[in-house]
């Protein structure tokens, strides 16, 4: 695919197609790299992006039990003093 260069004020851009911006995850931000004369623009990331929403379906799905119990034996940290 080719696209122009078209000027915007005192500088110049490209006009990126709705679709292509979501099949990459672009919302309203980009990191911009240059690699090999290479423009590369990638999506920003939010870290933890999605967490919230993940934990609510765990929560719903009964899948939020805890693996560990919540108190330790105390027993069982004395063993690992020794080390």
């Amino acid at each position: 695919m080719q696209i122009d260069v078209i000027r915007i004020g005192n500088s110049k851009g490209v006009r990126i197609p709705a679709a292509l911006l979501k099949q990459c995850g672009i919302d309203k931000r980009v990191e911009v790299e240059v690699q090999e004369n290479c423009i590369i623009l990638k999506p920003v990331k939010i870290p933890r992006e999605g967490w919230a929403a993940a934990f609510r379906r765990m929560n719903r799905n009964g899948d939020d039990v805890l693996l560990l119990p919540d108190e330790l034996d105390n027993d069982l940290l004395e063993e690992w003093d020794e080390y």
